[in-house]
């Protein structure tokens, strides 16, 4: 069996962004994915009948992990660094 240990490493500067109006913190060099999964964000959208959508890929394929981004529609959290005063909602299913 293998076991997986954690590697230390040197994390960014703390930066604060806004999900669904709740301050989170967050970490320079991190991405918008990494950072609201490590805040224990349940759901980045839902789909049509009410089930959460999490990041699936990634890798920016498959849009599962799409948040609106200061009222820009479908931004893939997985592929967007986190920035000073982001304010992220939930991708609106239409």
């Amino acid at each position: 069996m293998v076991k997986a240990r954690r590697l230390a490493t040197k994390r960014g500067g703390e930066l604060r962004i806004a999900f669904e109006g709740e301050t989170i913190t967050a970490f320079e060099g991190e991405t918008l994915a990494s950072a609201l999964l490590a805040a224990g964000v349940a759901a980045f959208s839902l789909t049509r009948t009410g089930e959460p959508r999490l990041p699936f890929c990634n890798m920016g394929t498959c849009f599962d992990c799409a948040v609106r981004v200061d009222d820009r529609e479908l931004v893939r959290a997985c592929l967007t660094d986190v920035r000073e005063g982001m304010r992220v909602r939930r991708q609106e299913v239409k």
